[in-house]
């Protein structure tokens, strides 16, 4: 479990899904036009995470996942990664759902999206695909 006692970017937000991830040591943005310049500049691919707050795997993959040093380690030396809230964004969620639905058959939350700076994709899960 993470001790960050430092906010990230999605401090600024006002969704509570985001919220719930500002402690996080993900360096997380909110899906903005600075992220995809960062990973333009960086030369570094997207790291695309979608829940919602009453999500139970959401909620476990946060504990598991992006509260942990390592993760979070590995996440931000590689990639930028950006959280989308699917309530707030349902636009964004219906596209990379789709995208999802059509690469593996199937979809859920959360959502992961792996994709190029100029916003195509090139891997997905969901918390349903088989390992």
């Amino acid at each position: 479990m993470s001790t960050n006692n430092n906010p990230n970017r999605l401090a600024k937000e006002k969704s509570p899904y985001l919220l719930q991830h500002a402690y996080n040591p993900v360096d997380w943005f909110p899906w903005s036009d600075e992220a995809f310049e960062k990973a333009n500049r960086d030369h570094k691919p997207i790291f695309l995470s979608i829940g919602y707050s009453t999500c139970h795997w959401c909620h476990v993959m946060e504990r598991e996942s992006f509260e942990d040093e390592e993760v979070a380690s590995l996440l931000n030396n590689h990639y930028i990664s950006i959280k989308v809230d699917r309530e707030e964004r349902p636009d964004i969620d219906h596209l990379y759902m789709s995208v999802c639905q059509s690469m593996t058959g199937h979809g859920g939350w959360p959502l992961t999206i792996f994709m190029t700076p100029d916003k195509k994709p090139f891997f997905c899960r969901d918390v349903f695909s088989e390992a």
